[in-house]
């Protein structure tokens, strides 16, 4: 059984802290800018034995109703509705304010069990005499920054929290990057090897393109902070999500804005790190364009930095709704894309409107076709054939009156497809060359919307002099 905790409390009582204390790494942007926290986000943890879902909220402010801080608020209400247990947080050092008796109000209503923490409670300070008054049970004094009194935080989770299994932990990776041996050879010409384990997917793109919207009609629910201002967003959030048939984590990320206008933007910089790293974490990427205005020279750095990361890609041309002329226009785009990012040729590109639900189910199979290319895995033998053909069809190029000669090819590794050529001279062979036999590549076995590698080893010279 794991227990679903929600960590609630005004903004800047430290709940990111505590969440990250608690899921054991780095889930939430931590700042001393109140209001960091924007949208509920949770993970699964085993704490000391504990399985838990942690819910990060946003805290509770006053505001209008469709502003920000009302927004954040519903948030909260939804993360509160759905928990079994609540971990209240307040200041120890600000004292009992009128936000945390409203807060402590709206958790009495709610009938859940509520554990009160005094946070910051390092050195002298002591938690604030109104706090027994409120009817959770005697305040645990904490400090999330300098791990004091979680012990007290295991306590009184353990009667209401399921013991997790010997041996789990949280988030171990699988080593994706191990080479192929010769006994891993395919029967078939060519093997999808799908990971045991659901897909995780990213939502990626330049702020204000729609990353939270279509990330909400996907999951069919408000789950992210939505809104006409750019850089809603801070915190990557996760929700489990399924296509088709296939187990889903999908990952809700802050844009992606140039280097120079993040620098020295502290909370922009934590935010972009925080993108990167659901990047490195992703099998495959959605980049997120504005339909009215594509391929600008952010969105091909985007594309670019997924392609050397090697995660499998699937373009989104978001608000198609908006854009006036649609007579020719994916074709031409598809044209520009293949012009402007050679490495990835043949992504799939697919127009969709997350305020319309338009182009949802072409989304969910192009991210399966993407997904199969990524895993994919072919036989030598079936390589070798194909290289045939393509030096027959383009013979490799003559340095210096001898001729580049290819021998054969094998494919080391998929995630993504990884292919290794053996031959004479291979260090001179061009760049053309190689996106020749990429393109045939893709062409021939389906490989699209995925980057492709490749590495050369030379055969030795037995006529070499010898030192």
């Amino acid at each position: 059984m794991t227990l679903k905790l929600a960590i609630v409390g005004r903004p800047n009582v430290g709940k990111s802290r505590l969440f990250n204390r608690l899921a054991g790494r780095t889930a939430a942007i931590v700042h001393d800018t109140p209001g960091v926290t924007r949208d509920r986000q949770a993970v699964e943890t085993v704490y000391e034995g504990l399985a838990l879902t942690l819910i990060d909220t946003a805290g509770f402010e006053e505001g209008a109703s469709g502003s920000i801080p009302s927004r954040m608020t519903r948030q909260t209400l939804t993360a509160i509705a759905e928990a079994e247990a609540l971990l209240f947080v307040i200041d120890a050092r600000a004292g009992v304010t009128a936000g945390d008796e409203i807060i402590a109000q709206a958790l009495r209503k709610s009938g859940k069990p509520v554990i009160l923490a005094a946070n910051k409670c390092e050195g002298r300070v002591e938690v604030p005499a109104e706090a027994y008054g409120w009817g959770f049970g005697e305040p645990l004094a904490i400090s999330a920054e300098h791990n004091l009194g979680m012990e007290e935080i295991v306590a009184a989770l353990e009667p209401l929290a399921g013991v997790a299994p010997a041996g789990d932990t949280d988030d171990e990776e699988e080593n994706e990057e191990d080479e192929f041996s010769e006994d891993d050879e395919p029967d078939q010409d060519v093997v999808v090897h799908y990971l045991d384990r659901p897909l995780r997917l990213a939502l990626v793109g330049r702020p204000n393109v729609g990353k939270s919207s279509l990330f909400n009609q996907l999951l069919g629910e408000e789950r992210s902070l939505t809104g006409p201002e750019a850089g809603l967003t801070r915190d990557a959030i996760t929700a489990p999500w399924k296509a088709g048939m296939r187990d889903v984590l999908l990952h809700d990320t802050a844009g992606l804005r140039k280097k120079a206008r993040v620098a020295g933007e502290t909370l922009e910089e934590m935010s972009v790190a925080s993108t990167l790293e659901a990047i490195r974490f992703a099998d495959c990427v959605i980049v997120m364009m504005d339909a009215t205005a594509p391929f600008e020279k952010q969105d091909l750095t985007i594309a670019d930095l997924i392609a050397r990361e090697g995660r499998a890609i699937v373009f989104a041309l978001n608000k198609w709704d908006l854009l006036e002329n649609k007579a020719g226009a994916i074709s031409r785009m598809r044209e520009k894309q293949d012009r402007l990012l050679p490495q990835i040729a043949g992504a799939p590109l697919i127009a969709t409107s997350a305020r319309t639900g338009e182009g949802l189910d072409r989304l969910e199979a192009a991210i399966a076709e993407a997904d199969t290319a990524w895993n994919t895995r072919i036989s030598t033998a079936t390589l070798n054939r194909f290289l045939g053909e393509a030096l027959q069809r383009h013979a490799t190029p003559a340095i210096s009156g001898r001729r580049v000669r290819i021998r054969y090819m094998t494919q080391r590794k998929a995630r993504p497809p990884s292919f290794t050529l053996f031959g004479n001279q291979l260090d001179a062979l061009p760049e053309a060359y190689l996106r020749y036999l990429q393109n045939g590549l893709r062409e021939a076995f389906n490989l699209k919307g995925t980057p492709l590698r490749f590495s050369v080893r030379n055969s030795k010279n037995p006529y070499a002099s010898k030192k």
